[in-house]
């Protein structure tokens, strides 16, 4: 089983682009047969996300402390759900049951998430490939403040290179299907 863990807002951004890349995400996913991982919710992109993937017949694990539940609203048609404790729980959870991982638009949760695996891919705890759907330019900002940490000495740039950003889904399965495989 190849599974790919989504780090994802639970707001639907200000954007129908957003929504729309993550129902095509997950749809992209079940269609290849990769199981999702991802947050449990069922609204904003969490929802459009594990929507377009179940649509297709995908399998999806959502992983949610306990105390979310009500607020994200657990997604209902999951394949498993999986019930934690708190957000380290869920992101060891996540992290222990992906063979890749990728940021979606999202906020401090989605962002934490995402720079969360690429410290442990730095200090050589994983070795899975992190992709970034970069819908509209949203990470732009991001990735250049990561650049400028790269340029002012605190990481290198070869650990931002390893990084692999692509605006389409299909485009970025593939490339991280690809770097799975190297």
């Amino acid at each position: 089983m190849y599974a790919i863990a989504v780090f994802c807002g639970s707001r639907p951004g200000v954007r129908e682009e957003y929504m729309a890349a993550a129902d095509g995400f997950g749809r992209e996913l079940a269609a290849r047969e990769i199981t999702l991982v991802y947050g449990g919710g069922n609204i904003g992109l969490m929802g459009a996300l594990a929507d377009g993937a179940l649509d297709l017949g995908g399998q999806v694990i959502g992983v949610i402390p306990d105390f979310l539940r009500d607020r994200e609203v657990c997604h209902r048609g999951l394949t498993e759900c999986v019930v934690v404790d708190d957000l380290f729980e869920r992101k060891a959870i996540m992290i222990e049951r992906s063979d890749a991982f990728v940021a979606l638009p999202g906020g401090i949760g989605t962002l934490d998430e995402i720079l969360e695996v690429i410290a442990w891919r730095q200090l050589r705890q994983l070795r899975q490939p992190i992709g970034v759907l970069n819908v509209g330019g949203y990470f732009d900002a991001w990735l250049a403040c990561l650049r400028h940490a790269a340029d002012e000495g605190f990481l290198h740039h070869a650990e931002l290179e390893q990084l692999i950003v692509m605006r389409d889904p299909a485009d970025l399965i593939d490339a991280l299907l690809e770097a799975s495989h190297t």
